[in-house]
């Protein structure tokens, strides 16, 4: 069991150093808090008997590990239920680590079992994966690993993660009937273009009809297709590929946010997406004890919207210099609706700044909930119009020469 050497303060202000044995720091913090003394400063003994072997592993798992949301919720909670039934940190991670059937999770826990074993605390261990867990998980945790009550801080973790998660399915959910069957017209219309086309191409030609513009229009992406088609499939992957890669850059993301901002009823679920995210993080990690200036800047790294961004860091400078942060958000109506930047006013006027933020993220995911249904119902006609219009207009090209012939016979 390792020794630590930490210094702490008695309720009468006299200050003292000790050493004491504890399975890691948590339990060290606790059994200060037992006798009523506050913890100043504690020494960390790093980690000990990690080689350059361990050293390489613990390189290789943040460059590459591959955790799912679902599976950090998981991990929050259960963590959170053994610490609560008295299980020691350590303890609790072996038997995670045990369960895991993520192999990246698995090397993930192991990795951070041998950094509590070293002297280390769990927010410590979960820093050396910040591709696995964000900053909000790690400070949330770190904030109850201070006061003593770390499975209050995974559990907020968690309650916060699902409510993104759910958010993020629902966006999700609703996107993809329209990209289904999107996906499905361009699929159907190449393979008429390939089999059916060419063979009434052949027929007009045979019958030397005057064709419409249309038709030829028709005809001549038929023959594109069939008679270049590794060209075409080239190009069409060129594109595709380009079009990745421009969205994944700064300034392809920010033209993405722009149009999704600017585009009708997509735009409101945009704002609300956005204003429920911003509050819920906020609200969690303020909640968990993190101070107003580093919860806003994890906020910031939380929310993908390169718009929103610029308001959360004028709310940080706003609060630094000892102004109220509501007003940032009362400022800034045409991203953030109305009822934010009041609810926020009235949280810091009544000193429930942190209830209030999560009121707000409750209202707005319901809103988000029932904008999604909405989408889709709205999708299902556009969509059958949009099919519609494309049968219709393949139909008339295709058939209109055949009436001609016909009439002139």
């Amino acid at each position: 069991m390792p020794t630590f050497t930490f210094k702490a303060k008695k309720k009468s202000g006299e200050e003292y150093t000790e050493q004491m044995e504890a399975t890691d720091k948590l339990h060290l913090y606790k059994e200060i808090h037992k006798r009523g003394d506050s913890l100043i400063s504690i020494s960390d003994s790093g980690l000990k008997g990690v080689g350059l072997l361990s050293s390489f592993k613990t390189k290789e798992i943040t460059w590459f590990a591959s955790v799912k949301e679902i599976e950090k919720i998981n991990f929050a909670r259960h963590m959170s239920s053994m610490l609560s039934a008295g299980l020691p940190v350590s303890r609790a991670l072996s038997v995670l680590e045990r369960q895991a059937t993520n192999p990246e999770l698995k090397r993930v826990l192991v990795s951070v079992q041998d950094k509590i074993k070293g002297g280390g605390t769990l927010s410590q261990g979960l820093e050396q994966f910040p591709k696995a867990f964000s900053k909000m998980f790690v400070a949330i945790i770190r904030a109850g690993e201070e006061s003593g009550n770390m499975e209050e801080g995974l559990n907020t973790v968690a309650v916060q993660m699902e409510k993104s998660y759910e958010l993020k399915r629902r966006v999700r959910g609703a996107m993809m009937y329209p990209i289904v069957v999107f996906a499905i017209m361009v699929i159907i219309g190449a393979l008429m273009l390939a089999y059916i086309v060419p063979t009434l191409s052949a027929v007009f030609d045979d019958m030397g009809a005057e064709l419409p513009v249309q038709t030829k229009a028709v005809i001549w992406a038929s023959d594109a297709l069939v008679n270049n088609f590794l060209l075409v499939f080239l190009a069409v992957s060129v594109f595709l590929a380009s079009s990745i890669s421009f969205f994944r850059t700064a300034k392809g993301r920010r033209f993405l946010d722009f149009v999704f901002l600017k585009t009708p009823f997509i735009k409101t679920i945009v704002r609300e997406v956005n204003a429920a995210r911003t509050s819920r993080t906020l609200s969690s990690l303020l909640s968990a004890g993190v101070d107003v200036v580093p919860a806003l800047e994890i906020t910031e790294d939380v929310i993908q919207n390169s718009y929103y961004k610029p308001i959360l860091r004028l709310a940080q400078e706003r609060i630094q210099k000892g102004e109220q942060i509501s007003g940032v958000f009362i400022e800034n109506q045409h991203l953030f609706p109305v009822f934010v930047g009041e609810m926020m006013s009235v949280g810091e006027e009544t000193g429930k700044i942190s209830e209030m933020l999560k009121g707000v993220s409750v209202f707005f995911e319901a809103e988000v909930d029932q904008r999604t249904k909405d989408m889709s119902t709205i999708i299902e006609p556009v969509l059958m119009v949009v099919i519609g219009v494309a049968v219709g207009f393949f139909a008339i090209s295709m058939l209109m020469p055949m009436y001609s012939l016909l009439e002139q016979i």
